[in-house]
């Protein structure tokens, strides 16, 4: 049986260096004409050399050009496509038909991005038919009807195994645009979702609930269920999060690509499990529950009491890099926001950097210390290349 592939989300070229040792696939968009117009850093010009380095490394690259295109998006889907093919992207993912004739104009291979609803075999059938080599199946469906598909049609299935989940049917939500202005479907989702809501009636009596955030999905994690997803035959396992830091990124690729290898080297065991789901729980996360793959999740499938991350630690800015010296291996870091203690562990990031090491060495005027205050300049030496203004994290546990 073939391994499924491990598909991570690509924010900026710092993502690719998390996820480089454990995915086989990334995807990732640029600001036009994506689900994540906002959050890729990512530009045109870029994706020839972001394409190239995930091949150098051996990882597929898969574009997005999923959001809703107007009359005046054509031109503009034409141009990204073209420059798609030329930069060898192995494939886009699309939904709109228009971008579906434009991808076979080109002669580039297709992926129905799950904008598309798909939830049953007939229309996993017409998009084979014409001509997409997978679909990203609804996230609404339950393994059953994943495994009904899979027999009926021969065509790869992505799902998405771990995550954000939309309140809305497949993300095609409307409530954002209502209210704010932003189209979800464009890119520009304000998630108000996850805001504080109050449920009352025409003559303003205030309902109970079981808590503020009603709307507030709990991420999707299936981790436990990697051999029952393996068994279903789903070909691409799609981890959620272009919104999110290069650690979830990391934690998220390395615990799959560990679970599916175990699968296959028979050692998948209930302590590696926990090990895993204890990872996950501590890069961000709103809660788990396993989506609609076991039936319609209840209200266990809500976050009531709180919207943003639940994890028991969170990053703390401490200073910003402002000079690597390349033949030392050293960095000068201004602690601008807090103090640094020799030993600590800390994580780099920027748009091309991510880097989480000890701190083994200190200096500050030429002199080794082993502790800085906040405000003070000191000197470290670091794994790899960073750049100016690079952030310098530690990580806390919450009080």
């Amino acid at each position: 049986m073939k391994k499924p592939e491990i598909m991570s989300p690509i924010k900026n070229w710092a993502s690719l260096e998390a996820c480089k040792k454990y995915a086989d696939a990334v995807y990732f968009g640029i600001a036009d004409l994506s689900l994540r117009a906002r959050t890729n850093s990512l530009t045109l010009k870029d994706v020839p050399k972001f394409v190239s380095k995930c091949h150098e490394y051996g990882i597929k690259a898969y574009m997005t050009i999923n959001s809703v295109i107007y009359n005046n998006d054509i031109k503009t889907a034409e141009k990204i496509v073209k420059k798609a093919k030329e930069a060898k992207v192995d494939a886009i993912i699309v939904w709109d038909l228009a971008v579906i004739e434009i991808a076979k104009k080109e002669k580039i291979p297709f992926i129905i991005s799950t904008q598309a609803n798909v939830s049953n075999y007939k229309t996993a059938e017409f998009y084979k038919k014409l001509g997409a080599k997978r679909v990203v199946l609804a996230r609404e469906l339950t393994l059953k009807q994943i495994k009904e598909i899979k027999k009926k049609v021969d065509i790869e299935l992505e799902t998405f195994i771990h995550g954000a989940m939309c309140v809305a049917i497949s993300g095609r939500c409307i409530l954002s645009a209502y209210l704010f202005n932003k189209s979800s479907n464009c890119g520009s989702c304000a998630q108000p979702c996850r805001k504080l809501w109050k449920l009352s009636d025409d003559k303003g009596n205030e309902f109970e609930t079981e808590g503020k955030y009603f709307l507030n999905a709990k991420d999707i994690c299936m981790i436990e269920f990697v051999p029952e997803l393996i068994k279903a035959g789903i070909d691409s396992f799609k981890i959620e999060g272009r919104r999110r830091d290069p650690k979830y990124i990391e934690v998220t690729a390395r615990c799959y690509r560990e679970a599916v290898d175990a699968y296959y080297n028979k050692t998948f065991t209930k302590e590696k499990v926990d090990a895993w789901k204890k990872e996950l729980s501590e890069v961000y996360n709103r809660g788990f529950s396993t989506g609609f793959y076991f039936g319609e999740p209840g209200s266990e499938g809500i976050s009531y009491n709180k919207a943003d991350n639940v994890s028991k630690y969170e990053k703390v800015l401490v200073g910003h890099v402002t000079h690597y010296y390349p033949k030392i291996g050293v960095a000068l870091i201004n602690l601008k926001h807090e103090g640094l203690k020799l030993d600590e562990n800390i994580q780099i990031e920027g748009d091309k950097t991510f880097i989480e090491q000890k701190v083994e060495s200190m200096e500050m005027d030429n002199k080794k210390i082993k502790k800085a205050k906040k405000g003070e300049e000191i000197a470290i030496e670091v794994k790899d290349k960073v750049f100016n203004n690079d952030n310098v994290f530690i990580l806390k546990e919450r009080i």
